[in-house]
């Protein structure tokens, strides 16, 4: 497996996490002091598109690292758990960083 499978699965898990918890931030905002309708509206948007590329990294992760029908189905709802991508996404760096292929050598005396 190439790091850029776990790498943009990471990124996209930090991205999702951060844009998950400025949406929770910003229906408190909007429902508990009935300012920033517009902002919420937006933030929600983006982290929908965002959610769905994450779906996409991550699914393309696990089929590589031959996840489990229950564990993928775990990674892919994460990102929708306040925080909880945030773990997630440590537990499966940690898991997958044995499989990642090691970067290959230059050949001596080339």
């Amino acid at each position: 497996m190439k790091r850029s499978v776990l790498t943009r699965y990471r990124v996209m898990a930090y991205v999702t996490a951060v844009m998950l918890l400025v949406l929770c931030v910003s229906m408190v905002f909007k429902y508990g002091f009935d300012r920033g309708e517009d902002i919420t509206l937006v933030v929600s948007q983006v982290h929908g598109l965002l959610y769905i590329v994450y779906l996409i990294f991550a699914f393309d992760l696990g089929q590589k690292a031959r996840w489990s029908f229950g564990k993928l189905l775990w990674v892919l709802v994460s990102g929708t758990i306040p925080t909880a991508a945030f773990f997630v996404e440590r537990r499966v760096a940690a898991e997958v960083e044995p499989l990642v292929e090691a970067p290959e050598e230059e050949p001596v005396g080339v």
